[in-house]
């Protein structure tokens, strides 16, 4: 078994690609669109499955935003430089929620960024990210 994609449902879509493709680096993989059940999807990654996980943006038509519950925790994505990172992503108009830094009660350098619809997503510092 593997992981092949995470889903998020955003309140605008184009927004959200804007955000994982200009901000975050990734590509847009893919979309589609179905008309009978009002809503539409597009897959961004570093890479497409099998080889990389995917994340899946659901845009329900009509819906603008989301209550994101207590349960959701963080997509971690490895970068590595962290603080680097963060500083192309405030470039790009990304906001950073957490500086990098060691994470409490440890040495591993983290940081976490919001996305447009709220949900966070930690940097992980491995220097081999590259």
């Amino acid at each position: 078994m593997r992981i092949l994609h995470t889903m998020l449902r955003v309140g605008n879509l184009q927004r959200s690609i804007d955000f994982y493709t200009n901000v975050l680096g990734m590509k847009l993989l893919r979309t589609s669109e179905n008309p009978e059940y009002k809503y539409t999807l597009a897959f961004v990654g570093y890479g497409s499955n099998p080889d990389h996980a995917e994340l899946e943006l659901t845009y329900n038509w009509g819906v603008d935003h989301y209550e994101l519950g207590s349960a959701y925790g963080h997509i971690a994505l490895a970068v590595p430089d962290a603080a680097a990172a963060c500083a192309k992503i405030k470039a790009a108009g990304g906001n950073v929620t957490r500086e990098a830094g060691p994470v409490k009660g440890g040495s591993t350098v983290i940081a976490f960024v919001t996305d447009p619809d709220g949900y966070q997503i930690e940097l992980i510092q491995r220097p081999q990210a590259a």
